[in-house]
């Protein structure tokens, strides 16, 4: 799980053309084992990067002891939690759903804003992530759902945990203290939308797969011929690969050409965010409808329980249920291409 990470903590600092690649590799093997990939990496290389070094040394262990830097850490990141400010850190407390990766992770990332001096923190500068030891979690057996059920994405809370600032970063935060690729420049936000998006890619291009497979020896009660020998079913097996190439291009296009800037020393501007997270929008919407066309085609084959394609199926429809990759990206988006808002938080 170091992939992603700092070269501190064992990470290669890959290109995102790379890592979206291996995301849609991940997902394409099986739904579940590529979530946990656009997870729980980008919690570990946030952890390896924002990380102040007290809390990195706590938890990737020391330059001498290379193999407990292989940490896990899953988690939610929006800010559903509280820390009252006190000498040396914060009492953290608060209640997270979808703990993607939880599950199998010695650490469990906590978003949470501060309250200082009774005040509680609302700027989004303040906003911070707290890196908590999974036995200080409470964790609630709540993962029953229709796909994505080899996760381990349970919720979770904590109550007046106290968590050392060593061991909290800021949410938004893109100065990295270890790492020097330009991905940790771009920040936490843009990594998860980039998985976002090449999950759902990787689960539609299964379908696709086993579709086209299928194809070869199926025939539907009353044809004569297999679905490949039919006009309809060529012209959809088309249409619908050239819209999965253009999702991935579009999405390895405007990822890498952020990154060019950032790496160039570019700020990364909120039309640049946008940009990358309509990519990530578009690719995800792309992919569904891609699997729904696979999963009609079919036919019956697509519904038995336990066949990778009604896994798949499931899966898709449960992973772009995120609010991540919801309409109202594009919504805000377009508000900030149109010179209607100057920023916004949602991006």
């Amino acid at each position: 799980m170091t992939y992603l990470n700092a070269a501190d903590a064992g990470g290669s600092e890959p290109a995102i053309a790379d890592i979206i690649d291996t995301w849609i590799e991940l997902a394409t093997q099986d739904g579940s084992l590529g979530w946990i990939g656009i997870a729980n990496l980008p919690s570990s290389m946030a952890a390896s990067a924002f990380l102040p070094d007290a809390g990195f040394d706590e938890v990737f262990g020391s330059a001498a002891d290379v193999a407990n830097r292989r940490v896990t850490v899953g988690g939610q990141f929006f800010p559903n939690g509280s820390g009252d400010a006190v000498d040396g850190g914060y009492r953290v407390t608060g209640s997270w759903n979808f703990g993607s990766g939880t599950g199998h992770s010695p650490y469990v990332a906590c978003g949470f804003f501060p309250i200082v001096n009774g005040e509680a923190q609302f700027d989004l500068s303040e906003f911070r992530v707290a890196i908590v030891p999974r036995e200080q979690v409470d964790f609630n057996d709540g993962w029953h759902v229709q796909g994505l059920r080899g996760t381990g994405s349970y919720d979770y809370s904590l109550t007046d945990i106290l968590v050392p600032e060593s061991r909290c970063f800021g949410l938004f935060t893109r100065e990295p203290q270890r790492g020097s690729g330009p991905l940790f420049h771009m920040g936490l936000m843009p990594v998860t939308a980039a998985g976002h998006g090449a999950w759902a890619l990787g689960v539609a291009r299964s379908l696709l797969d086993d579709v086209a497979e299928l194809a070869q020896t199926k025939a539907r009660m009353s044809d004569l011929e297999t679905l490949a020998r039919r006009n309809t079913f060529q012209r959809n097996l088309a249409h619908h690969t050239g819209m999965w190439r253009a999702a991935r291009a579009g999405l390895v296009e405007m990822f890498s050409t952020v990154e060019a800037a950032v790496a160039a020393g570019d700020e990364l501007t909120p039309t640049m965010r946008s940009d990358m997270r309509v990519a990530a929008t578009y690719a995800t919407e792309a992919s569904r409808e891609v699997g729904q066309w696979a999963h009609l085609a079919a036919g019956t084959s697509a519904i038995r329980d336990g066949s990778r394609m009604e896994r798949a199926f499931r899966d898709l429809y449960t992973g772009t249920q995120h609010a991540f990759i919801s309409e109202k990206t594009y919504i805000d988006a377009a508000q900030i291409w149109l010179g209607l808002e100057e920023d916004l938080p949602g991006i």
